[in-house]
């Protein structure tokens, strides 16, 4: 079976390598890829762009593809399913009815309040002075979120009333997109934040293992939000009977509620969750497509293969399987470029792959680029280096000896990714 995968980014590049492990995988496209997908034995970039829609569907066509897996939320949002899916071709991923579960945050909101879901209390606003007048109603810190896609990095948790207005104006400005702005003002929480990536094929809603994203740039979670800096699977706070009551009270209810509005959704239903000091989860967002970091580190761990589960999520055989998965613990660390997720240059020669996974790790490409057979740096996050192990420690321990066999100029990563599972405060 030969195999198309939407996108360029970590995400995809894990996706592809965890295809090809399988015997029955011959072949994996990558539209467009990146410089890991590009020197993957068995993978093949296209020079393709992701909303091309029509051209993606000719070299399906025309090479006898069997299924399109999508990574990246926006072709999703655009309608990539709904169109393959008319052609009677076989897609991973949910319909733009279904993907406004994360292309809009105050549509996910109203779902969620309707079916009763735990989730922190919120207003949406479409005019900036009204959003303003309700912070200082309500007081700081408080959360402030641009309603559309913005990448990971359309939220601000304001700790005063300034930093909230300048989230606001921001956003009113249209730094994340020019139609239709709105802002959701969200109450703060504490806790831990995990995420539950879980596959469903409209029938049935199946949660993968729980993996805990650092999204701050700096160390003890400081500093601006990024598409997340690192992670690790399984998040120890997800114990079995809290994952039992995440699986009761949110993944089902969830699914109930998109099926009373008559969304058929198939794909990965992804909670971001706060898990609260009491120990209450309650859903801060909800993605419509895999992770990015968290895919790295829960694939590595997956022992049934992935292309079984993405077809029976698409042929509405979820409920035939009992996912497999192996013993241990992985982590993956992000090496981001300099000045990330502020400006950064690109075009920064990479070495020292091939000692990092003589270390035992894998490195999946992120901003990527293969130039003259060198590879270099051509975005914000540029690998993830992921390690497994019989323990989280173990697993740590090996994903940082080979992080420090990687350079390329103004490479930067957090030293702290998954210690707070291992009793470290920060």
């Amino acid at each position: 079976m030969k195999v198309l995968v939407v996108g360029n980014g970590g995400r995809e590049h894990a996706i592809a390598k965890k295809l090809l492990e399988s015997t029955r995988i011959k072949q994996v496209f990558c539209v467009p890829g990146n410089g890991g997908t590009a020197t993957t034995k068995g993978c093949q970039n296209l020079s393709l762009n992701i909303d091309d829609f029509q051209g993606i569907e000719r070299f399906v066509m025309v090479n006898n593809i069997g299924l399109v897996i999508v990574g990246p939320e926006l072709p999703l949002s655009l309608g990539i399913a709904d169109y393959f899916q008319q052609r009677k071709m076989m897609i991973f991923g949910p319909t733009k009815a279904g993907a406004q579960i994360e292309s809009s945050k105050s549509w996910a909101k109203e779902l969620m309040l309707e079916a009763g879901i735990p989730t922190p209390k919120a207003a949406v606003f479409t005019d900036a002075e009204a959003a303003k007048a309700y912070v200082l109603e309500q007081g700081t810190p408080i959360v402030i979120k641009a309603d559309g896609l913005a990448s990971g990095k359309g939220v601000t948790v304001a700790t005063t009333v300034k930093m909230a207005h300048s989230a606001i104006n921001t956003i009113f400005r249209g730094e994340f997109g020019t139609d239709n702005i709105r802002v959701v003002v969200e109450e703060f929480l504490t806790g831990q934040e995990v995420s539950i990536l879980a596959l469903t094929d409209g029938i049935t809603v199946e949660p993968l293992l729980p993996a805990q994203d650092h999204k701050a740039i700096g160390e003890g979670d400081k500093g601006a939000n990024t598409g997340g800096m690192g992670a690790y699977a399984p998040a120890p706070i997800v114990t079995p009977e809290l994952m039992e009551r995440i699986q009761e009270e949110i993944l089902e209810p969830t699914l109930a509620a998109l099926q009373k509005r008559k969304i058929d959704y198939r794909g990965v239903l992804y909670a971001g969750l706060m898990i609260t000091p009491e120990g209450e989860p309650k859903v801060l967002e909800f993605n419509c497509r895999f992770g990015d970091p968290e895919t790295q580190a829960v694939l590595s761990l997956l022992e049934t293969p992935l292309e079984d589960l993405v077809l029976a999520c698409c042929q509405q055989r979820l409920g035939e399987y009992s996912i497999r998965w192996k013993s241990g613990a992985s982590v993956c660390v992000v090496l981001a470029s300099g000045g990330y997720p502020g400006s950064y240059q690109k075009g920064k020669a990479i070495t020292g792959i091939e000692e990092a996974e003589a270390k035992g790790a894998e490195v999946f490409h992120a901003g990527t680029q293969l130039k003259l057979q060198q590879l270099v740096s051509d975005g914000g996050r540029v690998l993830g280096v992921t390690a497994a192990g019989e323990t989280l420690e173990q697993a740590i321990s090996k994903a940082y000896a080979a992080v420090d066999c990687i350079q390329f100029e103004g490479v930067y990563c957090r030293r702290d990714i998954g210690r707070r599972a291992l009793g470290d405060k920060n």
